[in-house]
């Protein structure tokens, strides 16, 4: 079980990373997180959704997504509650505190996920959420040391160098852990190095010395870590600026407070011509961007006053004006449209609420969830796509007539506006699709050409993550402590 000093020290990236090299070196292995705190999710084939890291994962693994790889998955819909989605369904929601006392019903559901996950196969990679140094929050804990005790597995430290501290980091979760957690910590790895590595050695010395437990290794700097799905929001606060040519295609991007499923940005920021901008509270939306694309949101209404308290109405309103092209996806396209009523207070207490005006569409939040993964092709392009759906609600009105996507069934999905300036649609990751993605950003830059596969970009960043991986840690140490059950 990987465990971190703090959060985005790198635990999933490491164990997509070991995922990948066990399954090229022909061994059977499978990823685990017990418990994971993110709106960035993904639909497994059976329609449960799980953590889109685990999905990652899965696929270095060569496996398709399961519920059971991500057990219990809270997606936070205000500062201190979440939706509660255990082994891929939604099973209410719950204030922080509430959850604290959840925690322990929630063990059974776990330790039988992680059975389902690990029959047959050879390792199972476990990640752990935040850090075992929240000792206040110990008490019931399903995240990391209490899983590890219960299913009785190993566990190695990770801890984040580019950050600083990293010595007080190890040192300091020893020091508050237990003798019988301190003794199931198998060795620590040093992420994120950046310089000569020898410089690290009295480092790693000290550290050995303060807490007896052995190096597995230091992991440089993986630069191309931004070519892959990432899951933390925090790793958009890098995206701040329209760097690179002044005719790169500019795509903005309001960072709603609730922002969800923002990997479906990552295909247009992968394209070397292509300028990615996530812009921060209090910021603007820049006047010469080519397009922007409202996100998906875990909680619509709240996001819609959001961009309101940011000014960004205006900004997007203006920037239709000109003439640019307005995207919306799933909470988005919601935003976009006349009106937004939640009448059974799903999101907060139930009312409606005024849209953008862009898209001639009214939206009603209710019903069950749809979460599908979906096939199907775009109307203007013809160019296929494929996705998936993660949303409560339905969508009518007459600009739906012009659908964005004819899904499977001659299904159509989203909407157009008359001008051809507001696009729309449910579905999620639409962009991954190549021949899509190129169609789309065409008619931005005519006569422009995509040099990106993006799919097999993704798979040639993880065989290379792997090899990295396996240049600078000591695997065979690592897996050598690992427990049979």
């Amino acid at each position: 079980m990987m465990q971190g000093t703090g959060s985005d020290v790198g635990k999933s990236l490491l164990v997509a990373g070991l995922c990948r090299l066990l399954a090229n070196r022909g061994v059977n292995v499978a990823p685990f997180k017990p418990q994971n705190m993110s709106n960035n999710a993904a639909v497994t084939p059976g329609g449960g959704e799980i953590g889109r890291a685990q999905a990652l994962q899965a696929r270095a693994a060569g496996l398709e997504p399961d519920v059971h790889m991500n057990p219990v998955l809270l997606k936070p819909q205000s500062d201190i509650g979440a939706q509660v989605v255990v082994q891929g369904r939604v099973t209410g929601n719950a204030k922080a505190r509430d959850f604290h006392a959840l925690k322990p019903t929630l063990l059974q559901a776990v330790l039988e996920s992680f059975r389902i996950v690990g029959d047959q196969r050879d390792f199972v990679l476990v990640e752990g959420a935040g850090s075992p140094a929240e000792v206040n929050l110990r008490d019931g804990d399903i995240a990391n040391m209490g899983f590890a005790e219960a299913a009785n597995v190993p566990v190695v430290l990770v801890a984040d160098i580019d950050r600083g501290g990293v010595i007080a980091s190890l040192v300091g979760t020893y020091a508050v852990l237990n003798d019988a957690e301190r003794a199931r910590v198998s060795g620590y790895i040093i992420n994120k190095f950046r310089g000569d590595v020898t410089l690290f050695e009295d480092g790693i010395r000290i550290i050995s010395e303060q807490t007896g437990w052995p190096c597995f290794g230091i992991v440089p700097y993986f630069t191309d870590a931004h070519l892959l799905p990432a899951e933390d929001a925090m790793s958009l606060d890098s995206r701040t600026t329209l760097d690179g040519l002044t005719d790169d295609i500019k795509i903005a991007v309001p960072r709603l407070s609730r922002i969800a499923n923002f990997d479906d940005l990552d295909p247009l920021a992968a394209e070397p011509d292509v300028s990615v901008q996530v812009i921060k509270s209090g910021e603007p939306l820049p006047g010469d961007a080519d397009v922007l694309l409202l996100p998906g949101s875990k909680s619509t209404l709240a996001d819609l006053a959001h961009l309101r308290e940011q000014g960004w109405d205006v900004d997007i309103a203006a920037h239709h004006r000109r003439g640019g092209l307005v995207v919306g996806l799933c909470g988005g396209y919601q935003m976009l449209g006349r009106s937004v009523a939640d009448p059974d207070g799903i999101e907060g207490p139930p009312g409606t609420v005024e849209g953008l005006g862009l898209l001639d569409v009214e939206t009603i939040i209710g019903g069950d969830k749809s979460l599908v993964a979906v096939t199907g092709t775009a109307a203007d392009s013809r160019e296929t796509v494929h996705g998936y759906e993660m949303h409560m609600g339905v969508t009518t009105g007459s600009d739906t007539g012009r659908p964005w996507l004819v899904l499977e069934g001659d299904r159509p999905d989203g909407a157009c506006s008359a001008d051809g300036k507001v696009l729309a649609t449910y579905v999620h990751g639409l962009f991954a699709a190549d021949g899509f993605r190129r169609a789309f950003l065409g008619r931005l830059r005519h006569g422009r050409e995509s040099g990106v596969a993006y799919d097999a970009m993704v798979d040639s960043t993880l065989d290379s993550l792997a090899a990295h991986l396996d240049a600078n840690l000591d695997v065979d140490a690592m897996l050598a402590v690992t427990t049979t059950r």
